[in-house]
């Protein structure tokens, strides 16, 4: 069973429709009549716009037109290119278009039933986190008899303009689509999880191994059904829509329709001097202008291809508009490329998307407010909501969206369309389990952009370790909800930071109540005791205070170890020490290679430290060999960590 439908303005689609056809009348919306009000917010159209149904536009009408992804689409004389780019590339995947269209074929007009049309149509969109279902009539704004927004060139299918509408409804009014990034549209209608690709940043032509890891994780994302497009930057509004040297169009967007790892046969591997080919095919929404470099349709590589060598490889082409490119010309030609994940269902079991609803709130009471503002804010900026999360191994890739909600229903209320927000990621002790309060020895692992877009991401490979991740608006004291989703191949189990400290309880009360709170950053062990010449040396941290123990990841071969580790402990007392060991991990019984103990008080320097390793029995057993950098902090003021 999916997700609950939330109903927009509680409107139910077949009940209306049944209504409709009872009475044999045509439907007309309520909610979102045909006046200039759904149009703009404060402004006329110049010209006359009539409000027409499809069967007075055309004889025939139909919602599909055979296959929806072989059709041109035009952004019309007010239509918003965004808007196309993203119809295309909605249109690549079929399981993400029949969820946006639900039931088309019910939907579709039928000639031989025309007594049971009823001009109503519903469309499913991902809001702010919930499936939220939009029911609208069929009467469509038209100048001259032609769609002022968005149609197809198969000048009878109606659903691009028809979807167009209902997005526009669920926005507040055709106008609200402005100033939508193809990724928000793509997002609103696929519930996918956006990120977007600085070609030239990553240096894709450069470094071949970034190059190959890039089109694995391509190729990953779109067989799972992800959505991808790209498009050439142009330096200013003078060449948008200008050609490049190889038929590419600068500020257009182009979508990914396949991508293939081919492995050549001898005789190929000869005429192309290659074992294999990586190769990316792209669609232009618009049905013109190709790509005329290799590969393009006449080029001379075709030429080397019988018509049973591009079937066996995959090499086709469905529609007009399409063009392949190997990936090298790809990574050299495209500057941005949209990325987005299918992420709606677990895979074999594993929850790769962790999603929460926030807000940020004003309260007169410090430890209530949950609005400080971003990291310029130091003083206020601990005071917003926190979130950990936990990567289980190192070297996976993690990407975190901050999305505000929109504003844009409010606009003619004179509220601003968005915020300005961003979030910051810092790594923290191992086993933390409350807020953070001020920031001593946490280190700043990344910090999204702060702008005023409804969405803000991060993409980063990330260490093995815990994270905290402090979503913000740029300024301090204001209010507003927001969804935050993080996603990872390995579950990482987000929640939310609540409490300052521990709670007070009968159990720890009578146990006692922590007095002092302990920080520790163990830097590195070196100079490790290393009995033969040839002996591995594995070496990892325990660290521990009463029965509490953190252990850090092991390090390979080396007797001279960065740990980075870091823990914080809530001490009844400081007679309770905490105690350092070093350990060298071996296969059938780990070596103790030794420890430290300290008694960390709240007057002990803050600096970093360095001491001797020393065997068991306390601060003064006997010295080992090998010393370890640390930095110890503690305070008798339980919120100061």
């Amino acid at each position: 069973m999916g997700p609950p439908l939330k109903l927009f303005k509680n409107q139910k689609y077949q009940e209306l429709k049944q209504e409709c056809v009872k009475d044999s009348r045509l439907f007309c919306d309520p909610t979102f009549l045909p006046e200039n009000d759904s149009l703009f917010y404060n402004r006329l159209l110049p010209g006359k716009v009539v409000w027409k149904r499809p069967q007075d536009i055309c004889d025939d009408p139909r919602l599909i037109v055979g296959n929806i992804s072989n059709h041109q689409l035009t952004q019309g004389r007010l239509g918003h290119k965004p808007m196309v780019s993203a119809f295309s590339c909605l249109a690549v995947q079929e399981s993400h278009w029949t969820k946006t269209i639900p039931n088309h074929k019910e939907q579709e007009w039928d000639p031989q039933k025309t007594d049971k049309y009823a001009g109503i149509f519903r469309f499913r969109f991902w809001h702010f986190g919930e499936w939220t279902e939009v029911v609208i009539d069929d009467l469509l704004p038209t100048i001259n008899g032609d769609l002022v927004f968005s149609f197809s060139t198969s000048m009878n299918e109606f659903w691009n303009a028809l979807l167009e509408k209902a997005y526009a409804k669920l926005l507040g009014c055709y106008e609200a689509l402005d100033g939508l990034t193809i990724t928000d549209i793509i997002v609103d209608f696929t519930g996918t999880l956006a990120e977007t690709v600085d070609m030239q940043k990553g240096r894709y032509t450069e470094l071949v191994e970034e190059k190959y890891k890039l089109f694995g994780e391509l190729y990953k994302t779109f067989t799972k059904g992800g959505l991808i497009c790209c498009s050439i930057e142009s330096p200013n509004q003078e060449e948008q829509e200008v050609e490049t040297d190889w038929g590419l169009l600068k500020g257009h967007t182009y979508t990914m329709t396949d991508i293939r790892k081919i492995r050549l046969g001898e005789r190929l591997v000869e005429v192309f001097s290659a074992e294999k080919l990586y190769m990316i095919r792209l669609r232009n929404p618009m049905g013109r202008q190709e790509w005329s470099g290799p590969w393009s349709e006449i080029s001379e590589e075709w030429q080397q291809l019988t018509a049973g060598d591009r079937k066996n490889l995959g090499l086709v082409m469905s529609d007009d508009g399409e063009f392949w490119m190997s990936l090298e010309d790809f990574c050299r030609n495209f500057h941005k490329m949209n990325v987005c994940r299918n992420v709606n269902n677990p895979i074999f079991g594993r929850k790769e998307l962790e999603s929460v609803l926030g807000c940020w709130t004003v309260d007169d009471d410090p430890l209530m407010n949950r609005s400080g503002g971003c990291y310029n804010n130091r003083d206020t900026f601990l005071q917003n909501p926190q979130y950990i999360f936990t990567v289980p191994e190192d070297g996976h890739k993690v990407i975190m969206s901050l999305q505000q909600k929109d504003l844009r229903t409010y606009r003619r209320m004179g509220r601003p369309d968005n915020y300005i927000i961003g979030f910051e990621l810092f790594k923290v002790e191992m086993n933390r389990k409350f807020r953070l309060h001020h920031l001593y020895i946490q280190e700043r692992a990344g910090t999204s952009t702060y702008i005023d877009t409804r969405t803000v991401f991060l993409s980063k490979y990330l260490k093995k370790g815990n994270y905290v991740l402090v979503p913000t608006m740029f300024q301090h004291g204001r209010t507003s909800e927001f969804l935050l989703r993080i996603f990872s191949e390995v579950p990482v189990q987000l929640r939310e930071l609540t409490l300052d400290m521990p709670k007070m309880s009968c159990w720890n009360l009578a146990r006692g109540y922590p007095k002092v709170v302990t920080q520790i950053t163990v830097h590195s062990a070196e100079d490790l005791e290393k009995k033969y010449a040839n002996e591995t040396v594995n070496p990892y941290l325990v660290i521990k205070c009463g029965k509490e123990e953190v252990r850090s990841p092991v390090q390979k071969n080396t007797v001279h170890a960065i740990f980075d580790t870091q823990a914080i402990f809530y001490r009844r007392t400081t007679d309770i020490p905490i105690i350092v060991q070093v350990w060298n991990s071996r296969k059938f019984c780990d070596q103790f290679l030794g420890q430290v103990t300290l008694d960390a008080d709240p007057s002990d320097c803050r600096d970093l430290k360095s001491l001797y390793l020393r065997k068991k029995g306390g601060p003064t057993a006997k010295v080992k060999q090998g010393h370890i950098s640390f930095k110890v902090i503690s305070s008798d003021d339980l919120t100061e960590l």
